[in-house]
């Protein structure tokens, strides 16, 4: 990259030599990390950096470095995954992307309280994900893997337990893998469908612990069941998280939302590139999205793959595949899930 417009410049104290090592990391490859998200050039002498391209890109930058630097402090060294985490956080990118009257928004603190950690959000989408979801019924988190969609939504499911706002929390999952026939496999019916909550019963674990939450699952405070089990059931007072749900029919989809019932909120989550369903079968979620999208008082956040929060690698790897699929589909015309 070629830019030769100084733009901003900062003063890192105390003039650490370790300190500095920490945040620059090995060969500056932390340096080259910042360059290469916000598209600028940094050049340092010691704890001198100097910045050079579009002024907003290059202040962002220095507060990011700054920040950074005093994080040093209280550990032996960064991370690339911990750059790429404060990268998230801090929404730069986000906020070079939006007029200045809209990045006011961002400033804004969201905090998620549960009886083991806080969580949270990272970056600007999820910030406007978990307001979305604490002030809307029904809400639609669609994007990637490692966005956080299932996470953050069973964060929120916790905070509102706790808070008596609703009096239980209900998982739902469609079973593709077994065709929602789960028969065959050993079990009582959670036992059965255990396999494929084990994501959400982790973020409970980590927010709860072990103990609480076999304790509220005996209770029946937490309840785990397949799709094809909602259907005849009016939810009250829940907070009903649909998982995995581009693996819904249109009619499963349909199915759960009439569902919902007083004093209930519902976070619906999926990844529409990530179809199992068998070919020719149109996903709920695709269906939904364009039957629902101007609907008040149901919510959409979409997620990209700016927003993963996983292994810096995943986000290039989603950027890979929507960038294939794309040309793909540029030549092809539309695929056969949205024409059916």
């Amino acid at each position: 990259m070629e830019t030769h417009t100084l733009a901003h410049s900062i003063t890192l104290e105390p003039n650490d030599a370790r300190r500095l090592a920490s945040l620059c990391g090995q060969f500056d490859q932390h340096l080259r990390q910042i360059e290469q998200r916000l598209d600028i050039e940094i050049r340092n002498r010691g704890n001198q950096f100097a910045f050079y391209g579009e002024p907003d890109s290059a202040r962002a930058a220095g507060e990011l470095l700054s920040s950074l630097y005093r994080e040093t402090g209280d550990r032996d060294h960064l991370t690339p995954n911990e750059v790429h985490l404060a990268l998230q956080e801090s929404g730069v990118e986000e906020l070079l992307e939006k007029p200045a009257s809209e990045g006011a928004e961002t400033e804004q603190v969201v905090l998620i309280r549960t009886k083991k950690c806080s969580v949270r959000p990272r970056g600007l989408n999820q910030r406007k994900y978990v307001r979305a979801v604490q002030n809307n019924d029904i809400n639609f988190g669609v994007g990637p893997a490692g966005t956080g969609k299932t996470y953050l939504a069973v964060a929120c499911a916790v905070e509102a337990l706790l808070k008596d706002q609703v009096e239980r929390i209900l998982l739902v999952r469609p079973a593709v893998e077994a065709g929602e026939k789960l028969g065959f496999l050993p079990g009582d019916l959670s036992q059965k469908v255990d396999p494929y909550l084990r994501p959400l019963y982790d973020a409970l674990y980590e927010m709860l612990g072990f103990e609480t939450v076999g304790k509220l699952i005996e209770r029946n405070v937490i309840e785990v069941a397949p799709l094809a089990y909602m259907r005849g059931r009016t939810l009250n007072n829940a907070f009903v998280i649909l998982d995995e749900s581009q693996n819904t029919t249109r009619e499963q989809m349909k199915m759960f939302l009439t569902r919902i019932g007083f004093g209930s909120t519902a976070v619906i989550t999926g990844d529409p590139s990530q179809i199992d369903l068998p070919r020719g079968q149109a996903s709920g979620l695709r269906h939904a999205i364009e039957v629902l999208g101007k609907v008040n008082g149901i919510s959409f956040t979409h997620f990209g793959a700016k927003d993963v929060v996983r292994h810096p690698l995943v986000q290039r790897i989603v950027e890979a595949y929507d960038t294939y699929e794309a040309a793909r589909d540029a030549l092809a015309g539309k695929p056969d899930e949205d024409a059916a």
